[in-house]
């Protein structure tokens, strides 16, 4: 896979995140971590492998619209597919590697899900998702969201998107395949893991805001 991963230098601030270290002084539980998000559900809030938080305000007014277009989309198709579930980017997921991380999409096969009791699904999601999209923001370091679509490749996922507006971009991520990149594509799709899924772009480029 060309794009390596990449982890954010900790004590490290953005416009648009905080990034806190918190070993060795603090190591959180799953349960406190849960409940800090729960406290602070302004906030979209991530937690590394490492022990990390990384704190974001919320989005934007056309990064949000984009986010609504892409979950709307998804889920017009889930439904009508219903082999799994789509979670949009208020969902956490609790990866093998040991990090938090909340997908601006996701898409968890049915059989999966049916695994997992009442509590962990009222939880953070103990499982990668099969398919993440992460959008980038403006405020927003490509090699960062880069890492993440690695960090879900190595995790589990079968398929992940990172959809750049900026530079019309969507690189393409799969289990043991060079990252694909598109160049101002008008659709993506799915195909096979997402069978008759194609994400109209064109919303996405041009915001209908």
């Amino acid at each position: 896979m060309s794009e390596a991963i990449l982890e954010q230098p900790a004590a490290a601030a953005t416009l648009d995140r905080v990034v806190l270290r918190l070993r060795p002084a603090l190591d959180m539980t799953d349960e406190q971590f849960f409940l800090f998000c729960q406290q602070n559900g302004e906030l979209r809030i991530e937690r590394t492998a490492q022990g990390d938080l990384i704190v974001m305000p919320p989005t934007g007014g056309a990064t949000g619209n984009r986010n609504h277009e892409i979950n709307r989309q998804l889920g017009n198709w889930t439904k009508e597919n219903n082999t799994g579930a789509a979670f949009d980017s208020s969902t956490g997921f609790k990866l093998p590697n040991g990090a938090e991380r909340s997908p601006d999409a996701a898409w968890v096969r049915r059989e999966r899900l049916a695994r997992l009791t009442y509590e962990q699904k009222e939880k953070f999601l103990p499982l990668c998702p099969d398919f993440a999209l992460e959008l980038i923001s403006p405020t927003d370091k490509l090699a960062i969201v880069q890492a993440k679509m690695a960090e879900y490749v190595a995790n589990g996922a079968q398929l992940g998107w990172l959809l750049d507006p900026q530079e019309r971009r969507v690189h393409v991520y799969r289990p043991g395949a060079e990252v694909e990149v598109l160049e101002n594509p008008e659709s993506v799709s799915g195909d096979p893991l997402l069978p008759g899924f194609t994400l109209d772009l064109r919303e996405i480029w041009e915001p209908n805001i």
